[in-house]
């Protein structure tokens, strides 16, 4: 997924506040914060355009009057929000002149990242563009490479992460898209992976399993069951397919009948066959 526009922040021998940016954004900026109101708490806030490469200004942010290098330092320092939107000046961080700055799309002063303005989406992405289309559907911007290839949900960027439950849509972090649809931040999905192979939400398989489902197959018959277990059945419903089948039981694993995967839950009681109740 395309990210919203953000950095890595300001090289490690720089303080905050340099001319190098701060942690959040590497543009050598900083906000004053006017006294024309507060943000109101809650608002949603689309990550902001960034046009030119190399900025060394302070910017005017209009509420409490004070200077700081982004939003979110602002915020951090701050017991209330900043309205991007009401920003107007910026400051000059070498020679201190106070300059009006007006972006009527978006508001953010970045080294150029091949930034572009998605309208569908409400904020700026990063690019090239031309490796991203929107997916009216799932309302967010995607690799091409995904494009006819991947499951789509409605709004799914509107959706919260649901391993770290901080927002996806204006992450900076990019999100990967599963095989079933939903999005985890890419580092979350990596985190993700070392404990498990499933989505949080829906229990589908997060990536190919096929390889492991033959080595499975393998252990299966090559571990025999104690005899009082060997011909038991049990209902079973897969995570994969959504299909309900009956299979033997097994302590390492049972199969789904229809796509043979080992992605499966025992959905009822265990029962011998008929010949030998």
């Amino acid at each position: 997924m395309a990210t919203a526009v953000g950095s890595e922040g300001c090289d490690p021998e720089c303080e905050q506040g340099c001319e190098q940016g701060c942690e959040h954004y590497r543009r050598g900026c900083r906000l004053r914060v006017g006294e024309r109101g507060l943000a109101v708490l809650g608002q949603e806030w689309w990550p902001i355009r960034a046009s030119i490469q190399a900025v060394s200004f302070l910017f005017q942010a209009p509420c409490c009057g004070k200077l700081y290098p982004c939003r979110l330092c602002h915020d951090g320092a701050e017991q209330h929000q900043l309205d991007r939107f009401g920003v107007s000046e910026v400051q000059c961080i070498r020679c201190r002149l106070l300059q009006k700055y007006y972006c009527d799309i978006c508001h953010l002063f970045d080294r150029d990242k091949k930034q572009y303005h998605c309208k569908e989406c409400g904020i700026c992405r990063i690019g090239p563009k031309e490796d991203f289309f929107h997916c009216s559907k799932c309302n967010l911007c995607l690799s091409l490479s995904l494009q006819g290839k991947h499951k789509c949900i409605e709004n799914v960027s509107r959706q919260d992460c649901p391993i770290c439950l901080e927002d996806i849509h204006t992450s900076r972090v990019g999100a990967h898209v599963l095989p079933c649809g939903h999005l985890l931040h890419r580092t979350c999905y990596d985190e993700m992976l070392k404990e498990g192979y499933r989505c949080p939400l829906c229990m589908h398989s997060a990536l190919d399993m096929t390889r492991y489902w033959r080595q499975l197959d393998n252990e299966v018959a090559q571990t025999p069951m104690p005899t009082e277990y060997q011909n038991v059945m049990v209902e079973i419903l897969c995570n994969d397919c959504n299909t309900r089948s009956t299979v033997q039981f097994h302590l390492l694993g049972m199969k789904c009948q229809r796509c043979e995967s080992y992605n499966t839950a025992q959905d009822g009681q265990y029962r011998l066959p008929l010949e030998e109740q």
